[in-house]
């Protein structure tokens, strides 16, 4: 394999390593962190519109944010901003962050982790959150505006109910009272996904009709299940590339102590369980990708 690169002079990003090889990220995934990673300082564009400028579909975009939050790459949290409006604010880095420091990062502290690979650099991440009025400040939004904001966004989440089912057009007169529910989930916590969710989970078949579709959003609405808790972080262990020799590509791999070899190329049985007669027969693909078996 030969490789020819021209190390860039302007325009370029540093990307670890770890990202591009990480095992656990799609190419999907791996394409958008790195065009968040690449973006220049003070531009907030939301992983979805990345995503739209990527060309990565909805289902597949969901797939790769769901992987970047299950590595650490990615956080989210609502805050509400100066005017009382509610928004969903994220976070993306190029390390593992865990919820600790992404907090510190949030808050301005710098978070206490080691660059992945290269100099120490200015930043960790793509960008910082603005500070909202989540934190400590003199002057707080008025009980009536964040209400008003609460309401707003509960109305708009009714509203857009028939979106996600047609038989669920509800009339007029029961907006208000519906609004109210939805608004009492989100004062609970919940985001306006999570809502959607609930719903869409107890709907009937699509071939059966809704006679009360209020009716039924009302039922559904009326409990309000409380916040599960954010799931812990997962145990993110260093990566090693195999050493052997064997792999036509780098292989990376999780070391269990300091081992340099990945545990296929470890097993002393591997090139035994080649038989001369197979090898004779085959060439020497059989036993090379015997070698490469993974444990």
């Amino acid at each position: 394999m030969l490789r020819h690169a021209n190390a860039p002079t302007r325009r370029f990003s540093q990307i670890p390593h770890e990202i591009l090889r990480h095992p656990d990220l799609n190419s999907d995934a791996v394409r958008l962190l790195c065009w968040q990673l690449s973006l220049p300082d003070g531009v907030n564009e939301p992983l979805s519109r990345t995503a739209e400028r990527a060309g990565i579909r909805k289902v597949a975009f969901l797939r790769a944010k769901g992987q970047l939050k299950a590595a650490g790459y990615l956080h989210e949290w609502r805050e509400q901003g100066a005017r009382g409006l509610w928004a969903t604010r994220q976070l993306v880095s190029n390390v593992p962050l865990t919820p600790a420091e992404a907090s510190a990062v949030r808050c301005g502290r710098p978070a206490d982790t080691r660059p992945a690979a290269g100099e120490p650099t200015g930043r960790a991440v793509g960008r910082h959150p603005e500070k909202t009025s989540g934190e400590n400040t003199s002057n707080p939004p008025p009980p009536e505006a964040s209400e008003a904001a609460e309401a707003s966004e509960a109305r708009r989440l009714v509203d857009e109910l028939p979106g996600l089912d047609p038989r669920l057009r509800v009339p007029r007169a029961m907006l208000p009272e519906l609004t109210g529910l939805a608004a009492r989930w989100l004062e609970a916590g919940h985001m306006a996904d999570a809502v959607r969710d609930a719903v869409a989970r107890c709907l009937p078949g699509r071939g059966s009709p809704i006679h009360r579709p209020g009716g039924l959003l009302r039922y559904i609405l009326r409990e309000v299940p409380p916040v599960p808790p954010p799931p812990p972080p997962p145990r993110v262990t260093g990566l090693r590339e195999c050493e052997s020799g064997l792999h036509v590509q780098p292989y990376l791999f999780r070391p269990l102590a300091d081992e340099d070899h990945c545990g296929g190329c470890r097993q002393p049985s591997a090139a035994s369980s080649v038989s001369p007669t197979a090898t004779a027969r085959t060439g020497p693909s059989l036993a090379r990708a015997a070698l490469r078996r993974r444990p």
